[in-house]
């Protein structure tokens, strides 16, 4: 392959790039503006959710930056399996039949994955963290007054990248299936993974200890699992290596020309 055709080639798979980067955030922005017809309805709902505590405007454009974030999220939330579809088209051309089969299947889990770190998020780590911050308000014997947007805003700055760090066992999977990871080298940089975790953990959890920790344990147990699971789709795969290779050769013991060959050197 020469020069121009190298071009070429690059030529393509940026414009392919780019076209796929236009699809998804037209579909991204018609969802966002789509959304608004609903943002309402759930905004009062995750209000009732959260018991007794009475919200408090601060600012004229807090309601507005509320309804923003929430239409934000519900885009992000429908266009997911669609952003995972176009990544996967992008990076298909470049592998092998059995691997794309294999790594196509992975759409579903990814959202699934995602969905459930909202769900654990909002409804586990969420509440402890706000019971948590309030029993030191309460400690101080200070008056709790509560921000609508400072509120949400601090829930979906702990939620969302909770929830995409949730995809880990899945990009596990994916580059295992293609043999890029293994589960020994997963092991081997596990401290250094440890390190990029906490730093993760403090950077999305509010500014104490406790609320770290809370975090940053189910980020630790997620990459044990995603070594598992890598060490289990990697023992398949050796099996599956060695069963090609005893076909491989047992299919050369019987060939005719190799028994042909045989036959002569006995003949000699």
């Amino acid at each position: 392959m020469n020069i121009d055709e190298k071009k070429m080639g690059l030529v393509k798979h940026l414009t392919e790039l780019r076209n796929r980067i236009i699809w998804i955030l037209a579909i991204f922005v018609i969802v966002f503006i789509a959304s608004f017809m609903v943002t309402g309805d759930v905004v009062k709902y995750f209000e009732a959710q959260a018991g007794d505590i009475t919200f408090n405007v601060f600012a004229p454009a807090d309601a507005l930056k509320l309804y923003m974030q929430f239409a934000f999220v519900i885009a992000l939330v429908v266009t997911f399996p669609f952003i995972l579809y176009h990544i996967w088209k992008f990076v298909s051309p470049g592998l092998r039949e059995k691997e794309r089969k294999s790594t196509g299947v992975f759409i579903i889990p990814a959202t699934l994955l995602f969905m459930a770190g909202l769900a654990f998020g909002y409804y586990v780590l969420f509440p402890m963290l706000l019971s948590f911050m309030v029993k030191f308000a309460v400690d101080l014997g200070t008056q709790q007054t509560f921000g609508l947007s400072q509120y949400f805003s601090t829930m979906f700055n702990l939620v969302i990248p909770f929830a995409l760090l949730c995809e880990l066992p899945v990009v596990v999977m994916f580059l295992t299936r293609l043999r890029i990871l293994n589960p020994m080298r997963m092991a081997k940089i596990r401290g250094y993974a440890y390190i990029v975790l906490v730093i993760i953990g403090t950077a999305i959890s509010p500014p104490d200890f406790i609320s770290d920790f809370l975090v940053i344990v189910p980020l630790v147990i997620l990459y044990e699992v995603s070594i598992f699971i890598s060490r289990v789709i990697y023992r398949k795969q050796l099996l599956a290596d060695e069963e090609w290779e005893n076909e491989f050769y047992s299919d050369e013991e019987n060939s005719p020309v190799l028994n042909l060959n045989d036959d002569e050197d006995e003949n000699k």
